[in-house]
Parts: structure tokens; C-alpha cells; sequence
């Protein structure tokens, strides 16, 4: 009795008692945790285009309850190993099937088109052909960030409501994808039953939606690639330029990472004005002289391009946060016109 006492002892010491056990339980990320369930988990969903983007949705709604009753992709082979990520059970796997088998699409509550955006209305055509006059489905969405819900008319004049749920998050791989899509936001538009079942669906993943004009949806969707896509080009860009100083292409990128996550940090706290630091929001115009002139040097000009182009903006953001010295910035405003026009001449 006194042996395990003092075991007891020991391990409270170690910090193995039920407290600590306890806090470890909850330190899990949430996203690891199984979603509540809802009235929704009878909804069944058939899902054309089994890609990163279609297999994820698969896996993120079967986790949450819904029937994943199908996958369609062009190659059979890719329907069954996206039914296979799905993560249901054996008797709830979905079916799968290739493009050239549509007439077999079983009935499904919810229609999700996740195909590239130029395959997006000829798809809906030929679903419009195969489900649209034996009304299998009531409500049928893509998940396109440039298209409309115009997009799918052929399904909508065959009476299915149509409309667009766009994830914005970066989904490069199925499983990790899944985790992403909950807690996402969704930018969803179309007609009333389809917006307000693409916000259920929002909801049920733990994401929040909100909705842009039919009109905007190619705006809405430049915005998304500037800052996701093309943040990528971006960053690349940068790190070329510190292999160019002799660092190996992975030290390069592992040198940068930390300097753009305390970017994304200070902008999930400050406006972009505030969030500005470095060369442009402290008006250092030597500085920037010496950045053109270093990349002046370069047998590739497009860095400079960026660097001048992004560097009006940043001028910008520099003289709306309102401390940098207002002459200061003029001359670097000056200096950055100078290399415009000596490429545009």
C-alpha cells in the first residue's frame, strides 16, 4: 500500500496524475474532434468530379453524417479510391462510377459538381439530360470560385434549384484538405433553395458562409487567387532570390516561412495599413535604391517588375498608416517611376 502510495506520489510529481491526463485530452486541435451530429445526417449527396477538391468534401461530410451515395470521376479506378478516402463504412461506401455511367447516378438529396470550372456546364448538360427529367435531385451545387450558378441552367430549367459554394481554403490533398474544409468560409450564391441548402451544408462542416452578387463571382474569385495562388508565385520569387545569395532551395524557403507567418499573424490582428512593416512603411528611401539596384543586376527582370509594382502599393498602405515621412515616401515613389519607365521605354 505504501509502495503504490509513493508510485502515486511520483507520478503526480512527473505531472502523470488525472489533472494532467486531463489536459492533454483537450489539447487536441478541434478540427480532430467528430462533429456533432444534426438532423442533417439523412441527407444523402452524389458528388461529379472525384479530384482533390471532390474526394475532401466526400470525407469532410461523411463525417459529419451525410450519405455519400456516389463519386463520379472520368476513370473509374479514381471513383473507387476517392470512395475509399471517403472514409465511410463498407456498407455505407459510396458508389462509384465513371463519367461515362451517369444514367446509374442513384437518387441523392444534394448534387455537388467539384469538376474543373471549363467541364463545369458541359457536365451540367449532361446531367441535365440523365437526372434532370426523372427529378433524382432537388438541389445541385458547383464548387467553381469564378462560375456562377448560372454555370449549371441546364439543370435549372429541368427544375433542380442551382447555385456555386466556394471553399476558400488551398486544398492540395484529400485527407488534409478534409480538416480544412471544416471551419472554412464558403462564399455561396444561386437560387433560394440552393443558397439555403449550400448554408446548411456550411454550418454542418462548422464553416460560415457568405454570399457576393451572381454578377461578382469573377472578382470575387481574382480576390481569392491574389491572396492565395499567387502569394504561392510570390513567395517563390523571394526564395529564388535568397538562392541567388548561395542559401539551397529548402534553407530558403525554411528561412522564409517564419517572416510570412508573422505577416499573416499581424493581418489577422491589424488592418493591412497597420500590419505594414519594413523598407516601405519606415520610408527608408536608401534602402529601396539599394533593392533596385541589386535587382537591376538580376538577368531576369521580373522580380524588379514585381518588386516596383507591389512597391506602389505598399507606398500606399505606408502614407494611409500615416507615420512615415511624407517626403520620404515621394522619393521612393519617384525612384520606383524611374524603373517603370526606363522597362516601359
Amino acid at each position: 500500500m505504501a509502495r503504490r502510495t509513493k508510485e502515486k506520489e511520483g507520478r503526480e510529481k512527473r505531472g502523470e496524475g488525472k489533472g494532467e491526463a486531463r489536459k492533454r485530452r483537450v489539447s487536441f486541435p478541434l478540427s480532430s474532434l467528430p462533429l456533432p451530429r444534426r438532423a442533417c445526417q439523412t441527407q444523402s449527396v452524389a458528388i461529379v468530379g472525384a479530384g482533390r477538391l471532390g474526394t475532401a468534401l466526400a470525407r469532410a461530410l461523411a463525417a459529419c453524417g451525410y450519405h455519400v451515395a456516389a463519386l463520379v470521376a472520368r476513370d473509374v479506378r479514381h471513383a473507387r479510391r476517392a470512395a475509399t478516402l471517403a472514409g465511410a463504412t463498407d456498407a455505407a461506401r459510396p458508389l462509384a462510377l465513371s463519367a461515362a455511367r451517369l444514367e446509374q447516378l442513384p437518387p441523392a438529396d444534394l448534387l455537388l459538381i467539384t469538376t474543373p470550372d471549363d467541364l463545369v456546364t458541359e457536365v451540367a448538360a449532361r446531367l441535365a439530360e440523365v437526372v434532370g427529367t426523372t427529378k433524382r435531385v432537388r438541389v445541385a451545387l458547383h464548387a467553381s470560385g469564378a462560375l456562377s450558378s448560372d454555370a449549371l441552367s441546364p439543370l435549372r430549367a429541368h427544375g433542380v434549384a442551382v447555385g456555386s459554394m466556394h471553399p476558400l481554403v488551398a486544398v492540395s490533398d484529400p485527407v488534409a484538405g478534409a480538416e480544412s474544409l471544416r471551419a472554412a468560409f464558403y462564399c455561396v450564391e444561386g437560387d433560394r433553395r440552393a443558397v439555403r441548402a449550400a448554408r446548411g451544408i456550411v454550418r454542418d462542416l462548422g464553416g460560415q458562409s457568405f454570399s457576393v452578387e451572381t454578377r461578382d463571382k469573377a472578382l470575387y474569385h481574382a480576390a481569392a487567387v491574389l491572396a492565395s495562388g499567387h502569394t504561392v508565385s510570390l513567395f517563390d520569387i523571394a526564395a529564388n532570390l535568397l538562392a541567388r545569395c548561395g542559401l539551397p532551395e529548402k534553407r530558403a524557403c525554411e528561412v522564409l516561412l517564419p517572416l510570412l507567418g508573422s505577416t499573416l499573424e499581424n493581418l489577422s490582428t491589424w488592418t493591412p495599413a497597420r500590419a505594414l512593416t519594413g523598407t516601405f512603411a519606415r520610408a527608408d528611401a536608401a534602402t529601396v535604391r539599394r533593392h533596385l539596384d541589386a535587382l537591376k543586376k538580376l538577368p531576369d527582370d521580373e522580380p524588379l517588375a514585381v518588386y516596383a509594382l507591389l512597391g506602389r502599393h505598399s507606398l500606399r498602405l505606408a502614407k494611409e498608416g500615416g507615420v512615415a515621412d511624407a517626403r520620404a515616401l515621394d522619393e521612393i515613389a519617384r525612384a520606383l517611376a524611374a524603373e517603370e519607365n526606363k522597362r516601359g521605354g
